[in-house]
């Protein structure tokens, strides 16, 4: 009698019509039950949450040809037709002229997976009879109709967008041997109270009325409030960090010359970095800042009188030419040359651009996060103690530093993090001391300490990833449940 004091009116209704026959369709339980399809099938589940009823589903799959699809079963594949008319072998261009070249395009990949033609040079030779397909057969078939068993070769016409799938779900609700005893017992359909109003209470007629029972105990939908996505957050707490730090942002191109990308940060022109493994080149050029030109021609050809430089001869035209820039500090060297006599902290966190192939750890675009100090008597030491500080802030408890290489700094290292969960260090980035190559033909006197940062990077160590790929997800769960804090 438990079960049958916390039946809704609605499942009473359902129960009682299961009670009368030994199936339904959710149609005839909604005219049995006099209830909408929705209303009686709601019931019916929570029926069945309760052990009272059955609710089996079947899913009935056919397969029908689409417009294309009609076309070639009337006329044959675009393969076969091609196949049909090589009597002898034929160049690509002469094939081109029987048939339209999207067309050819198409029938050529399949004449060569199924292994009907070889090509040599601009020559398709057909090479052996080629015997009527599974998948034809199945065009043939679906001319008279739908179909439900089809064969495996279905899938490449489906690929083909020759023929499409559907799927129709079919649902039968059974009452069970507890759902029976119960209804056997009788079920009394009375007016309940499902919401309690102040008309209702001032009113007194719930004292005669039925409430509907309600389990304290069942769980409530879980409420994701909005909030900013985690790496964005990331960037953020990046960004107020340094300006409490006292550094001023700054922001640039994303298109920007090679000039201001490689050679003013004393790359040379024949330098890997400026293949077309590395970087996006653009077909645009632009104009050169003149002032720069002989000073920075003279650095790289020369040494400017303070090195041997890269030898060889420097080009105007290769300067000009413009790229997506592959690092931020594009930005911040035309920022310094803009400003090469006034004491400099500037940062800049933005996307940088290179041409990488995608895996767990690299992305063809990448957030960087660039910096520079400039002033009369900063030192290594000061750079040290400055990436120290900011990492510390970002939680990060040991810091260290490697010795490195990059073309345009000297000294050079690169920070290193522990990450205790990892058991190891973890490098993030690169830092150093602008070269006098880089900073003379600019004007700068001063010291320049320079650092670029791999946001995505910190990113993946402070969210716990292993897949950097995952930043960029459109994964709600994990939005919804990332902390804020």
């Amino acid at each position: 009698m438990t079960l049958t004091i916390n039946l809704t009116n609605n499942e009473k209704r359902v129960l009682l019509a299961l009670s009368k026959k030994d199936r339904f369709s959710p149609e005839d339980l909604a005219a049995a039950s006099e209830l909408s399809t929705e209303a009686s099938m709601q019931s019916a589940f929570m029926l069945a949450e309760k052990g009272l009823c059955e609710i089996k589903e079947t899913v009935t799959t056919t397969y029908n040809l689409t417009k294309e699809g009609e076309q070639y079963a009337q006329i044959s594949l675009p393969e076969r037709q091609v196949m049909n008319s090589l009597k002898e072998p034929l160049s690509l261009s002469e094939l081109k002229k029987k048939f339209p070249p999207q067309m050819v395009g198409i029938a050529l990949g399949w004449l060569r997976k199924k292994n009907w033609v070889k090509i040599e040079g601009d020559r398709i030779i057909p090479v052996e009879k080629a015997e009527v397909g599974e998948d034809e057969n199945i065009l043939t078939k679906l001319r008279k109709g739908p179909l439900s068993d089809i064969g495996e070769a279905v899938k490449d016409l489906i690929k083909r967008n020759l023929v499409e799938k559907t799927e129709k779900k079919s649902r039968i609700i059974i009452i069970t041997s507890a759902g029976k005893a119960i209804a056997a017992k009788g079920l009394t359909i009375e007016e309940e109270i499902v919401q309690l109003t102040p008309t209702i209470i001032t009113s007194g007629s719930w004292k005669n009325a039925r409430i509907r029972p309600y389990d304290i105990h069942t769980p409530i939908k879980p409420i994701y409030g909005a909030k900013i996505h985690p790496y964005q957050r990331l960037i953020n707490e990046m960004r107020q960090i340094f300006l409490e730090m006292g550094f001023t942002e700054i922001k640039g191109d994303i298109v920007q010359s090679s000039f201001w990308n490689f050679d003013a940060l004393f790359q040379p022109q024949e330098h890997p970095a400026r293949e077309m493994q590395d970087t996006f080149h653009l077909a645009t050029e632009c104009d050169l800042p003149e002032e720069y030109i002989k000073p920075v021609k003279e650095m790289h050809e020369n040494g400017g009188g303070i090195s041997r430089g890269w030898g060889g001869k420097w080009s105007e035209d290769v300067a000009r030419k413009q790229v997506l820039r592959t690092h931020t500090t594009a930005v911040t060297i035309k920022y310094l040359a803009d400003h090469p006599d006034t004491a400099v902290k500037a940062f800049c966190i933005d996307r940088a651009y290179r041409r990488e192939a995608i895996d767990p750890t690299h992305t063809p675009e990448f957030e960087q996060l660039e910096g520079v100090v400039m002033d009369k008597g900063v030192s290594f030491k000061n750079l040290l103690g400055c990436l120290t500080e900011f990492y510390h802030r970002m939680g990060f408890d040991e810091v260290r530093f490697r010795p490195g290489y990059f073309p345009y700094t000297e000294p050079s290292v690169e920070p290193e993090v522990y990450i205790e969960s990892r058991g190891k260090w973890v490098e993030l980035g690169g830092a150093g001391v602008f070269r006098k190559e880089v900073t003379l033909p600019l004007g700068i006197k001063q010291p320049v300490l320079a650092w670029g940062l791999g946001v995505s990077r910190v990113a993946m160590l402070r969210l716990g990833l292993k897949d950097l790929r995952e930043l960029y997800q459109s994964d709600i769960d994990w939005l919804r449940k990332s902390t804020v804090v």
